[in-house]
C-alpha cells in the first residue's frame, strides 16, 4: 500500500479511527490570501507555496500523534466539510507527479525537528521580522529561532509545548503553525483532499506513517 493510499483510509472520514493514533484539535489557522506554505521555517524561508488554492480565512488546525511515542505523526489543516472524492500529493510550481519514481515523494526537508503551515502573506512577515531583527540587534541577533520562536516550546524548566500559534506581525493577521516533526529531523510530504468540484477539503501532512 502506498503512502497516498494509507492516508486515504486514515483522513477520508471526519473523524481518524485508528487506536495507534491519539487526535486532537488545537485551534485555527489565519490564511489571508489562500496560498499555502509548508516548510521547516529555520531553514526554508523562501519555500513557494502549494499549487492548489486554498480558501481565506480561518481554519481549524488538528494533531494526531502516535500513541506509542507521543510524537506529531499527522499535522491536519480542515478547509470544508464535503465529502473526500479525492486524494493528491500536494505539489509546488514546477514539480509534477508524473516525474516520481516508485516510491518517491515531494515534500519539505526539516533539519531543526519542527515544522511549520503558514500563510505566504505570512512567512513574508516572518522574513520581515527578521530582517528588522537583524538590522535593529546586530552582532548581537542570535537567529529567528531564538528571537521569535524559541519562547513558544520552552521556557527556564526546558520543553512546554510540541506545538503553539505564532503571530509574527501585528499588522497583518496572519499565524504560523508550529509544530515538532515526527521523531524529527527528515523529509516529508503532504496530501490534499478535494471534493466532487475539486475544491480543497483538508490538508494533511505525514511524519510518521501509522498504517491502517
Amino acid at each position: 500500500m502506498t503512502h497516498l493510499e494509507n492516508i486515504q483510509k486514515l483522513f477520508s472520514k471526519n473523524f481518524v479511527e485508528s487506536p495507534l493514533l491519539e487526535s486532537f484539535e488545537v485551534g485555527k489557522i489565519y490564511l489571508s490570501s489562500g496560498k499555502l506554505v509548508a516548510c521547516d521555517p529555520l531553514i526554508t524561508n523562501d519555500m513557494q507555496p502549494f499549487t492548489t488554492e486554498f480558501p481565506k480565512g480561518d481554519f481549524s488546525v488538528l494533531l494526531h500523534k502516535e500513541r506509542e511515542s507521543n510524537c506529531v505523526a499527522y499535522a491536519e489543516i480542515i478547509f470544508s466539510n464535503s465529502e473526500v472524492a479525492d486524494w493528491k500529493m500536494a505539489t509546488i510550481p514546477g514539480q509534477s507527479v508524473k516525474d516520481l519514481a516508485e516510491g518517491e515523494v515531494f515534500g519539505y526537508p526539516v533539519e531543526s525537528g519542527m515544522g511549520c503551515f503558514m500563510d505566504v502573506d505570512t512567512q513574508n512577515s516572518l522574513n520581515d521580522l527578521e530582517q528588522s531583527l537583524y538590522k535593529s540587534k546586530g552582532a548581537d541577533f542570535m537567529g529567528i529561532y531564538e528571537e521569535f520562536f524559541h519562547e513558544h516550546f520552552f521556557d527556564e524548566n526546558g520543553a512546554i509545548d510540541q506545538y503553539a500559534f505564532l503571530k509574527p506581525s501585528e499588522e497583518h493577521p496572519g499565524t504560523i503553525f508550529g509544530f515538532e516533526t515526527g521523531y524529527g529531523e527528515g523529509f516529508y510530504a503532504s496530501y490534499i483532499a478535494y471534493d466532487k468540484s475539486d475544491k480543497p477539503v483538508k490538508m494533511v501532512t505525514e511524519f510518521i506513517e501509522v498504517l491502517v
